[in-house]
């Protein structure tokens, strides 16, 4: 056999694989692109050398076959493919236009070919047979020869009628006229099957992915594949919850139609007043520069398409040059598929490396072998999160398909598994060559600035802890702190921000309050000249000051914020305005929220574990450590420290703290059962296996309890230390610091008098209560001003206490 020969058997048995993937399994392992490359490899050679053409060529037929679990159903007329040109150009049209006009011997002087053009949808081709106007079989294409009865599955998709409109009725009633060649008195043909492509709106795919989440089941990869996944569902309950669509295209067999219209785009409107959805991007147009144009507008929208193309089709307009024109080797020498830039290719994953974002999240980031795709030089690709990571197991080393639309950012698709390089590649079974790609494990620190990364249970997302630090994070971190719930320097906006940052004014924001008036004005200096726009007075020598003045009293102003403003300026991970408030009105004082552990914050109210943890870690971080530290010495003082709030010494019994360190198995019955009669929980390293099981533990969490001990043979000391120092400090009487409002929840609603919004909530928060957003059982009282709406009439409904502004005053005086 000659070298020829073995190419050609290669690269048949690759793309019958190949096919078979895509039509049969509907697992394509390879993109479209891939596929078409070789397809045009093996027909060039083909070309060059027609002994190789064999009976198994692709090059004769059209890939596929049904699947053994559907009845089979023989196309009366094949359902054959057309042609792929794959000059992206403008060029692809002209030579089709060219090749029409060569076959039916036209000269220069002959009028323009008329063409249809219309979309080439990704989606799944499907026959739908229609007997005296009513649906009876649905079909897939399959080989083109015959195809799959998808009939029970069709049948529940609400665009396809089951029923045709009869042509002479309006949907309004009354009559209408013979519009694509359909006559007021023409009925249903006798026979009508009308093609066309089942897809999935991206929209829809979205949201089918987000409930498959949500369920906690697998998502589905493109569109395509699962609207052709949808139709070949054997359960047709399956296919009824894919959110599917069509549009028809054109006709198979056709009998007793008398006013059959005699162009292609009177056919398209025929087939839109029979009822069934046509694609409205479509148009006549006259010789190849009208194909040309209609390729180029519909390049400027395919991004904003509410589905997947990847090119759009021409036709010669006229049935009869149809006929006349006939077919070359199964494809019609009257159409042509005109190609996009391909939006997926295969190249290799070299390394996989990390970018932090400006909110401390670790992307992980492809490194790619340089792939021409999307009409660009790909050489990175996003993977999105560590769960991405794990979903498609990507791994150095692996060949990948990756796609780009638009100007959209590159991703890893899936990879072909097939490819993956083994530790040794003779045997079928070896192990892969490189382990599963860990960002925690990889990244234990972040690559920007060395804080510890953490990742949040049910968190796709790993996360640098060094927000104040992190000058990846840097410009986020400072617009959060200046803000105005927070350290509220007035006129520190982000394009002030940006300028400090880029010109390396600033690094943190302790660097605000060591600004001076020069550092503003070069600053501004040196942003106008980078920016080529230095206005006319500075160049005449008059510079103006006043804006730098009003920033820097605004800044010193700043000096003296609330605790509870300060705490939220930070930009701690889950801690918002309400909860800053809570460490701020408990612990009393910024010393002891930053020391405090994580099992002491889940004891204050609304801090669950998550959030304890990360304000734990955040404090826990050195380089944190060594902004707040520099934010004392810059002369930063929170007002309003005090001793810790009154309940705190009923939140801080031993059960419930030992019940906080969440030691596995023990429950806080569990642990009030072991903390009576004990004053310090570091007294439990004494407690033998024993003691334990006499205290009423079952054995398996007495023993739970004695390895979590020996485990952190420190951790109870400590927390004892913080906990009495904590208690000594809590006022003797229960009473005492108590607000009128402590422990109560307020909503507001309507205008107030006198008060702003912020006022009141001040006020309230002032007094020990807490603001809610919303009306519930739980609510205390509704202070309601004018025009309050629902909340008002939600209030009334539960019998929620209502006051006006001065009987809050009054409340408040008290």
């Amino acid at each position: 056999m000659t070298d020829f020969a073995l190419q050609a058997a290669a690269l048949r048995e690759k793309l019958n694989q190949y096919a078979h993937e895509y039509y049969v399994l509907d697992a394509p392992s390879v993109p479209d692109a891939e596929y078409d490359r070789l397809f045009n490899e093996l027909q060039a050679l083909e070309a060059a050398h027609p002994e190789l053409q064999s009976a198994d060529s692709p090059t004769l037929r059209v890939g596929g076959k049904p699947l053994p679990q559907f009845a089979p159903v023989t196309h009366v007329v094949p359902m054959l493919s057309i042609r792929t040109e794959t000059d992206v150009s403008e060029q692809g049209a002209l030579a089709f236009d060219a090749s029409v006009r060569k076959e039916l011997a036209l000269s220069e002087s002959d009028p323009a070919v008329e063409y249809a053009a219309e979309l080439k949808f990704d989606g799944l081709a499907i026959n739908l047979r229609y007997e005296n106007g009513v649906l009876v079989q649905a079909a897939t294409r399959g080989d083109g020869a015959s195809g799959e009865d998808v009939t029970q599955n069709i049948r529940t998709i609400g665009q396809i009628p089951l029923r045709l409109i009869p042509p002479f009725i309006n949907p309004q009633g009354g009559k209408r006229g013979g519009l694509g060649g359909i006559s007021a008195s023409a009925g249903f043909p006798s026979v009508l099957e009308v093609r066309g492509e089942v897809y999935m709106r991206r929209d829809d795919f979205a949201a089918l992915n987000e409930r498959q989440l949500k369920a906690g089941e697998k998502t589905f990869v493109n569109p395509r594949n699962t609207a052709a996944g949808a139709v070949r569902q054997l359960d047709p309950n399956i296919a009824a919850q894919r959110p599917l669509s069509f549009y028809g295209y054109g006709l198979g067999e056709v009998a007793g139609w008398d006013a059959q219209p005699d162009t292609h785009a009177g056919i398209l409107d025929a087939l839109q007043q029979f009822g069934f959805p046509v694609c409205d991007i479509r148009a006549v147009v006259s010789g190849g520069a009208g194909l040309a144009e209609f390729h180029a507008k519909v390049a400027a929208l395919r991004e904003t398409l509410p589905f997947d193309i990847d090119g759009v089709v021409y036709k010669v307009n006229s049935l009869e040059l149809q006929a006349e024109l006939g077919f070359r080797t199964r494809e019609p020498r009257w159409a042509v598929a005109h190609k996009y830039p391909a939006q997926e290719a295969l190249t290799v994953v070299e390394a996989i490396d990390i970018q932090v974002g400006r909110t401390g999240s670790l992307t992980p980031v492809a490194r790619l072998a340089p792939v021409f795709v999307g009409g660009v030089t790909v050489t990175n690709a996003t993977l999105h999160n560590q769960d991405e990571i794990d979903r498609k197991d990507v791994r150095v080393g692996d060949t990948v398909v990756v796609r780009r639309a638009g100007d959209v950012i590159p991703e890893v698709v899936s990879v072909v598994l097939e490819r993956r390089p083994t530790k040794d590649p003779t045997d079928l079974f070896s192990e892969p060559l490189n382990d599963r790609f860990d960002i925690l494990a990889e990244y234990p620190v972040c690559p920007v600035c060395e804080s510890k990364t953490v990742r949040e249970p049910d968190e796709a997302r790993v996360r640098c802890t060094g927000g104040l630090f992190c000058s990846a994070q840097r410009k986020e971190a400072l617009k959060h702190f200046a803000g105005r719930r927070m350290m509220d320097i007035e006129g520190l906006g982000e394009r002030y921000i940006d300028e400090l940052v880029e010109l390396d004014f600033v690094h943190n924001p302790a660097d605000l309050y060591r600004l001076t008036l020069n550092d503003f004005l070069e600053m501004k200096r040196r942003a106008d000249e980078r920016d080529g726009t230095v206005p006319e007075t500075v160049k005449a020598g008059q510079v103006t000051t006043k804006w730098a003045e009003n920033l820097l009293a605004a800044i010193e102003a700043s000096r003296q914020p609330p605790l509870a403003r300060l705490i939220f300026a930070l930009g701690i991970r889950h801690v918002g305005e309400s909860t800053a408030k809570t460490l701020a009105d408990y612990l009393g004082a910024l010393d002891r929220i930053r020391q405090a552990p994580a099992a002491l914050l889940r004891l204050l109210p609304d801090i669950g574990a998550t959030g304890a943890v990360a304000i734990a870690d955040f404090f826990a971080e050195a380089h944190n450590e060594t902004v707040i530290d520099a934010l004392l010495a810059a002369g930063v003082v929170p007002q309003g420290e005090h001793a810790p709030h009154p309940d705190l010494r009923e939140r801080l019994n031993l059960a419930a703290v030992l019940a906080a360190l969440d030691i596995p198995k023990l429950t806080l019955t569990r642990a009030t059962q072991v903390c009576g009669g004990l004053e310090r929980l570091s007294q439990l390293h004494e407690f033998t296996l024993g003691r334990l099981q006499d205290c009423g533990l079952p054995l398996d969490i007495a023993q739970s309890l004695q390895a979590w001990l020996a485990a952190n043979p420190a951790t109870l000391a400590q927390i004892d230390q913080l906990r009495e120092q904590w208690l000594v400090l809590i006022p003797a009487d229960s009473a005492a610091g108590r607000g009128v409002l402590s422990g109560k929840t307020l909503v507001l609603t309507g205008t107030l008098p006198t008060l702003s919004r912020d006022e009141a909530k001040a006020l309230i928060e002032a007094a020990g209560g807490k603001v809610a957003g919303s009306v519930s059982k739980k609510t205390d009282f509704v202070v309601a001003g004018e025009a309050a709406g629902s909340k008002l009439d939600k209030a009334s409904e539960l019998g929620v206490q209502v006051l006006d502004e001065g009987a809050l005053l009054a409340m408040l005086a008290k």
